[in-house]
């Protein structure tokens, strides 16, 4: 089994964040500092992540949370306070499709490392939509321009749908997840994100949580992910 993979089903992280973790000389195996790409045989190697050793969740959990502004989408505190001051319970999770500090809304965290890939990755072109709140109006003709793509880090944004609740507040619906990607999109055509919530995932909805507020998904809800 890929190393990453089996990061990723102990509940440590995304596929995604275990390679950067990798690369990070954070991870060891039997002792010796892992690489990209190692593959790994669970029922013998000892795997060690900042020293502790880790194992398969034999039970998953999902959990979804209402992020405040403020927050931080990381274990860490260094940048401030973490989503996991608000999040606590005995199982070890992780977010999967983080939310910058200034950003609010809906945050699944789980421990279920094949789910989060599913949400993650770019191949599958995982729906999330968000209520944008911009400093000043856009014209139509921007707003198409938006939906077709804009030049982030060299490459076009995929296709979007933006539909205008006012003349400054929208409904963003993304394909994608690039670092910060809605505030520098809106930032191409001159205006700054003065609010931005994510309000659905998939087919899954922010429930009524009050900002801080986090429950466990139910079965049903969970169906909506997959």
């Amino acid at each position: 089994m890929r190393l990453q993979k089996y990061l990723s089903q102990c509940g440590v992280s995304s596929r995604r964040a275990a390679e950067k973790m990798i690369r990070g000389g954070q991870v060891l195996v039997n002792g010796k500092t892992a690489s990209i790409g190692q593959t790994i045989d669970s029922g013998k190697d000892v795997v060690k992540v900042k020293g502790a050793a880790v194992r398969p969740s034999r039970t998953n959990t999902y959990i979804m949370l209402n992020k405040p502004r403020g927050y931080i989408c990381s274990c860490s505190d260094e940048q401030g306070s973490s989503i996991f001051d608000l999040v606590k319970v005995k199982e070890r999770v992780y977010p999967v499709g983080r939310l910058d500090k200034d950003s609010e809304g809906l945050v699944i965290l789980t421990n279920d490392g094949e789910l989060a890939n599913r949400l993650t990755h770019p191949r599958y072109e995982c729906e999330k939509e968000y209520e944008v709140i911009v400093d000043a109006p856009l014209s139509r003709k921007q707003l198409r321009e938006l939906e077709g793509g804009v030049l982030l880090d060299g490459e076009m944004t995929r296709p979007c749908r933006i539909r205008p609740l006012s003349d400054k507040k929208f409904l963003v619906v993304l394909s994608e997840g690039k670092k910060r990607q809605i505030r520098r999109m809106f930032k191409e055509k001159g205006r700054v994100v003065i609010r931005l919530k994510r309000i659905r995932i998939k087919r899954l909805e922010l429930r009524r949580l009050r900002p801080g507020e986090w429950e466990r998904l139910t079965s049903r809800e969970l169906q909506k992910l997959l």
